[in-house]
């Protein structure tokens, strides 16, 4: 049964199954789903038909309080998303023990992501650097390998959706390693498209720009020093001129963009059209 499944694979405390639910659930796995927009799309993924998985440094208690209180399946597994290894493995081995029979799809949503120290790349510490690739890019590849192999064989409609930016398209001063991380989560995208559009029941992928959020990471770019951050300027005007979308409004945004029928046909996308 599903909700055994789900107890089974954290640990205690974690886990809020539903105890009502039909038997072809649309199964969500989100990371970075703790805060900022990952955890506005999660409580808007909290509805009936959906079972959600949720993988993050830090479980979020107000999240189980409300997935317990619309009866929807909910797990959260903390998991350092610097160890992409670790992560997909444990994906993979879930997924395996699942029965796709009571999936009606399945989809992927890598969402999580860091900026390092706002600096020139000439200053920046080589642990700053690799903490940002592996969690922006090894591990979204790795949690898309382990998704994809893992349910190979189901007949149900797969997706990946790949959280991606605006910096990976437009280089910046001082942002190098977010810029390569979201640059090589676009290009890998594009490849893994071509992948699966050979096999088939291939899943639909995207890696998504959702335009300019007032998150926590808004907050470390209009912080930054001007000295060693050439375009704060900007950030502070975007703010103050109110151009931001609020967390809520970019996950809304990004999981109609999700829900369109043609989803997946353009690998690399904006929400902005």
């Amino acid at each position: 049964m599903l909700g055994k499944a789900l107890s089974s694979a954290v640990p205690h405390g974690q886990v809020q199954p539903s105890t009502m639910w039909s038997m072809t659930q649309h199964l969500y796995i989100l990371t970075g789903a703790s805060r900022g927009m990952g955890l506005a799309m999660a409580r808007q993924l909290l509805q009936p038909g959906h079972t959600l998985l949720c993988i993050s440094r830090h479980a979020n208690p107000e999240l189980a309080e409300a997935a317990q209180t619309a009866d929807v399946p909910l797990a959260q597994w903390t998991h350092d998303l610097a160890d992409g290894e670790g992560v997909s493995d444990r994906l993979r081995d879930w997924l395996l023990h699942q029965n796709p029979a009571e999936f009606a799809s399945a989809t992927l949503i890598n969402n999580a992501g860091v900026i390092p120290p706002i600096m020139p790349l000439r200053l920046s510490r080589p642990v700053d650097l690799t903490q940002a690739l592996r969690v922006g890019l090894e591990a979204p590849m790795a949690l898309c390998a382990a998704f994809l192999g893992a349910t190979q064989a189901w007949s149900i409609p797969r997706k990946v959706l790949n959280i991606s930016s605006g910096l990976g398209r437009n280089a910046m001063a001082s942002q190098a390693a977010y810029c390569a991380a979201k640059a090589g989560m676009d290009h890998f995208t594009r490849c893994l498209a071509l992948d699966e559009a050979l096999q088939a029941n291939g899943a639909r992928v995207c890696s998504l720009a959702p335009g300019v959020i007032d998150t926590d990471m808004q907050v470390q770019l209009r912080g930054a020093s001007g000295e060693t951050f050439p375009d704060q300027s900007r950030f502070l005007q975007l703010k103050d001129q109110g151009q931001l979308s609020s967390p809520e409004q970019a996950a809304d945004k990004v999981l109609r963009f999700l829900a369109r029928p043609d989803f997946g046909q353009a690998p690399v996308a904006d929400v902005r059209g």
